[in-house]
């Protein structure tokens, strides 16, 4: 049975509106993802270090409660749960205040199985961190030998910016082992001053990586394959929080690609425009849900609808 692997960190957010804390959920960008899939009853997985406090009991617990396995989370001893602060503007978008003790971190070499037609979701700092470097090559390269689907979601941060030209190395292999890039318009400004998605695919992604998923707030999602270049037009939604937008987004292709009977990179690299279509309105659907929320996830309603459920 293919199953989706998330890799990446887990937070607890606090989230403020005016000034004022309004809800306090587990977060992290694969783990919000991989939270979504678990409530449509998609077989997961998460990858993930936690510290040994409270906050690690919480954050584990609600994995279990919606479904992800959580075979694979480090729990590290004498250590902090990372935190972040996310403060919600008049048009509802999301700044952050992080508090992270990425200098304890210390995953061991402990890879679940990977097999072909999987899907690998990464992405965010985790995945260029030179402190879990080992542990992020040996799952991309374990999952290019079974011919899984990686997907790469670049999601960067201003505030990583005085240590870009250390990153970037990574950052260009990541793109050189995945399936699919997806990358927001704010991230090819940050790492290319770029903001034209023809300019970034021509010169910074499609040598690298022949799928491309490019997307600007509620904008057109642009796509690039090796057999056509198209756009997608957005869903016109009244947002509460843009917070979880792009993880769901994510949450909902890696959905589509078990629901359409994708299974291997290859066969995604085959899709044609109709295919990918429906992959991205799948994507669309579970990121326009939970930006009418104040919620990281897509509701456990929802979910049901989705998956038949209901």
């Amino acid at each position: 049975m293919q199953k989706i692997i998330g890799l990446g960190e887990t937070v607890y957010d606090i989230i403020f509106r005016d000034n004022q804390p309004v809800r306090a959920v587990p977060g992290g960008s694969a783990f919000n993802a991989l939270i979504s899939l678990g409530r449509c009853g998609a077989p997961c997985l998460m990858c993930t270090e936690v510290g040994d406090d409270r906050v690690a009991d919480i954050v584990t617990d609600f994995m279990k409660q919606n479904g992800v396995q959580t075979d694979y989370v480090y729990r590290s001893p004498g250590t902090q749960s990372h935190v972040s602060l996310a403060f919600l503007n008049e048009r509802n978008d999301a700044d952050y205040q992080f508090y992270k003790m990425h200098d304890a971190l210390s995953m061991p070499l402990q890879l679940p199985e990977v097999s072909k037609g999987d899907c690998l979701l990464f992405g965010s700092f985790f995945a260029v961190n030179h402190k879990v470097r080992h542990y992020v090559k040996a799952m991309l390269e374990q999952s290019v030998a079974a011919d899984a689907i990686i997907y790469y979601d670049i999601n960067f941060r201003s505030s990583h910016l005085p240590d870009l030209p250390e990153m970037m190395p990574r950052l260009i292999e990541n793109m050189s082992l995945a399936t699919v890039v997806r990358g927001s318009h704010e991230d090819f400004q940050l790492l290319f001053g770029c903001d034209n998605a023809e300019e970034v695919y021509e010169k910074h992604v499609g040598s690298r990586c022949s799928l491309f998923i490019y997307t600007d707030a509620d904008r057109p999602v642009q796509v690039f394959t090796p057999h056509f270049r198209t756009q997608y037009p957005a869903q016109s939604i009244q947002t509460v929080s843009t917070i979880g937008a792009g993880d769901n987004f994510n949450a909902g292709f890696c959905y589509a690609i078990l629901q359409n009977g994708i299974k291997s990179a290859e066969m995604l690299r085959s899709a044609d425009e109709s295919m990918f279509g429906r992959l991205i309105d799948m994507a669309q659907c579970f990121s326009s849900h939970v930006c009418q929320s104040i919620e990281n996830y897509i509701s456990i309603d929802y979910a049901h609808r989705i998956s038949g459920k209901a």
